[in-house]
């Protein structure tokens, strides 16, 4: 029998997607695991919540989830690998649903009892001798800072929650509503109004469609290479990147300008860490978190991870087989690669990526390339890879998104095997 001394002890900041699935394999890997968990329930941005700004303890709402979302990618690739979201009519399901299925997730796994909700997480540090970490956390409903310290930190915080700004000149003289996102939580507000929506991603899209319901006319501002190929509603314009703002509007780069009463940014979202000590070897530029470790492990000190960096890929999916990897070298089944190795390995990568383009904000985007990225995780820890259907759905559903954003979710699915999806409608 294991003598509780020794087991190793597990941190996990978040109970989010990336968290549930992390403490869930710390779990079995018969480690003790804690996880701490700054709302009062579990789910992180699938947690519908009416407020802005600041809780009730003075902090910084988490969540950017909006009235009436519903998933913009299926749920048959939305579940956990080995554990997916239970069968209905959709495929395309409501927050809640998703919401629902998390708490599912956590009961069935024994997780709950190990999450302390309300609990803030202030500082992570390594201890003095360098061999564990000490977290300090505090309390909010009791008001007080508790130290903890553990062996291994999985850093599952998210990234949909610090809002990152462009600086536009003019963005002072602009007499108009200026917002991001990060606040938007329904169209009804937009009733009557005349709205900028600056940004082009999956979120950008799918505002400007919903807020069209309500607005006299939106326009949606984006640099992309190939106009989206959707057709909007007939008070939706298209118009390329903001050069400034006015006092009543936008000018773009084709020299027209606009006048709104709203702006609306949907340009994306900063990684940050505020609790992490700057003795914890990391450092984050223009969202390029290093050095990590197959965009995981923190290579200064191994037995920190970050768990979900990665974008545009199958999130739950990846952040499962993400946990696994991390978990199979913490947990002592597998040596990690010396530290020279690790950085050998994470400077070829990122200089394959710079030969391909991509600029310092998208160091973790995998995109076209995220079966290499799952099956160089699951080769080099020997564990259980994602399974090929999982890739080609995703790739098949993010297209239908761009060409119709009207009507996509009207499509649903069925897995047939782990190479076979069929259409059903």
């Amino acid at each position: 029998m294991v003598n509780e001394k020794t087991k190793r002890s597990y941190c996990v900041i978040g109970a989010g997607t990336a968290g549930l699935c992390a403490a869930r394999h710390a779990l079995q890997s018969g480690g003790t695991v804690t996880v701490f968990e700054m709302d009062k329930e579990l789910g992180g941005t699938w947690v519908f919540n009416e407020q802005t700004g600041k809780n009730e303890y003075g902090i910084d709402m988490h969540s950017s989830m909006y009235k009436g979302l519903r998933t913009n990618l299926p749920k048959e690739i939305m579940g956990y690998p080995d554990f997916p979201i239970p069968e209905q009519e959709s495929s395309y399901i409501p927050a809640e649903d998703m919401l629902h299925f998390f708490h599912l997730f956590a009961e069935t796994f024994g997780i709950l009892e190990h999450i302390r909700f309300s609990h803030y997480v202030v500082r992570v540090k390594p201890t003095l001798d360098e061999k564990a970490w000490e977290v300090i956390v505090r309390d909010c409903p009791n008001d007080k800072l508790v130290t903890y310290t553990f062996d291994y930190v999985l850093v599952c915080n998210g990234h949909y929650h610090t809002p990152n700004l462009p600086k536009y000149q003019g963005m002072d003289v602009y007499e108009g509503t200026q917002m991001h996102s990060h606040d938007y939580r329904s169209n009804e507000r937009f009733e009557g109004e005349t709205v900028l929506v600056i940004g082009a991603g999956p979120s950008g899209m799918d505002m400007a469609y919903e807020i069209s319901k309500r607005a006299i006319r939106v326009t949606l501002s984006h640099h992309l290479k190939d106009k989206p190929q959707t057709i909007f509603p007939s008070n939706v314009t298209l118009k390329p990147d903001v050069v400034r703002l006015t006092k009543t509007g936008a000018i773009y780069a084709d020299g027209t300008s606009e006048d709104f009463s709203t702006i609306c940014y949907s340009t994306g979202y900063k990684y940050t860490f505020p609790f992490l000590s700057a003795d914890c070897g990391i450092t984050v530029e223009d969202n390029h978190v290093q050095p990590l470790y197959k965009h995981c492990i923190n290579i200064r000190y191994p037995t920190m991870a970050f768990i979900g960096l990665p974008f545009y890929v199958c999130a739950a999916q990846m952040m499962d087989l993400q946990a696994r990897f991390c978990i199979k070298f913490f947990s002592g089944a597998k040596a990690l690669p010396t530290e020279e190795d690790m950085t050998a390995d994470t400077v070829a990568d990122m200089e394959e990526r710079w030969k391909r383009g991509l600029k310092k904000r998208q160091a973790h985007m995998m995109g076209p390339i995220e079966d290499n990225y799952y099956d160089d995780l699951a080769k080099t820890a020997d564990i259980e890879p994602i399974k090929p259907v999982i890739h080609k759905l995703h790739k098949l559903s993010a297209n239908r998104f761009s060409e119709d954003l009207v009507n996509f979710r009207k499509d649903n699915f069925r897995i047939v095997d782990d190479e076979t999806f069929v259409k059903v409608n």
